[in-house]
């Protein structure tokens, strides 16, 4: 009898939770088309000639009729069809990626250690400012980082680190939002590790960096994509410092592709489409341990 009378409620619920996932997939469903439209109108984009993106814009035109290499093809070549004729038309593009790559791995990596160092030292161990500093760390991620800028720039500036890789790798070496993450982190790892650590004879430096850097990879991971895109697709702090056109990272140089006339849009379209490639790889390297280091972050505290 009692299960009979719990029959209705247990449909009832059953109903509603089908309801409830019909309407969440469909939701994500309409969110992941508005993302992937531009994405899919820009790929298209990147095969069909400038004078079309002039003309017509990005759009979702799929007719294989008007698509070609030829953007490709003066990409990695720098040779492209003037007036009927392959002429080579030389371009800076591997110059500004290259320059990209040094700037992000560089970013990345000094940014990642810095910041595990000093979540670490507020979450396992117990000082007497700890708090304070935490206070202060926190209080920085209010500022918008553009009333940062002039002060920032003054700073170089008087460091004579104006176009220099340093002057742009600097500033933000140590990122508030990951200092904090990592604190999250660390903080539900067990501090009985510590100990266990200095009764083997270990000293702080090899329980920091072999016994507890080690349980913190979904936290290097998630963090390491974030900055990664955070560093590649930074465009206004770099164009601040750097002078020599030499020294541009990839948005900088791709903005200078921009002109009225619209006559770099072969090289600007496929190249903003390539310049995606390293994030993605990146992300399908790390994504393992990405959700489980977002999620974990979020949660310990």
């Amino acid at each position: 009898m009692a299960q009979e009378k719990n029959a209705p409620k247990y449909h009832s619920m059953k109903a509603q939770a089908t309801v409830l996932t019909f309407f969440s997939v469909a939701l994500f469903t309409i969110m992941s088309l508005l993302i992937l439209y531009p994405l899919v109108a820009a790929l298209l984009a990147s095969f069909r000639p400038g004078q079309e993106l002039v003309r017509y814009g990005l759009n979702f035109n799929p007719d294989p009729r008007g698509l070609t290499l030829d953007n490709y093809i003066y990409l990695f070549t720098q040779k492209a069809v003037k007036e009927g004729e392959w002429v080579k038309i030389p371009h800076r593009y591997f110059m500004w990626y290259a320059n990209s790559f040094k700037v992000t791995i560089l970013s990345v990596a000094l940014g990642l250690f810095f910041c595990y160092v000093i979540a670490y030292g507020i979450s396992m161990y117990d000082f007497k400012l700890r708090n304070v500093v935490f206070f202060v760390i926190i209080a920085t991620m209010m500022v918008p980082g553009i009333i940062l800028m002039m002060p920032m720039y003054q700073e170089i500036i008087k460091l004579h680190l104006i176009n220099t890789t340093a002057g742009v790798i600097l500033p933000g070496i140590c990122g508030a939002s990951t200092i904090f993450f990592f604190r999250q982190f660390m903080l539900g790892l067990p501090h009985e590790l510590l100990d266990a650590g200095r009764i083997d004879g270990a000293n702080e430096y090899r329980i920091c960096f072999t016994i507890m850097m080690p349980l913190t990879k979904p936290a290097f991971a998630a963090m390491g994509i974030l900055s990664s895109m955070g560093a590649w697709n930074d465009m206004l702090w770099p164009m601040l410092v750097y002078r020599d056109a030499a020294k541009f990272t990839l948005p900088i140089g791709l903005n200078t592709l921009m002109t009225p006339y619209g006559n770099n849009y072969d090289l600007l379209i496929a190249g903003s489409c390539f310049s995606i490639v390293p994030l993605l790889i990146v992300f399908f390297a790390f994504q393992r341990y990405f959700i489980s280091g977002m999620t974990a972050g979020a949660v310990k505290g």
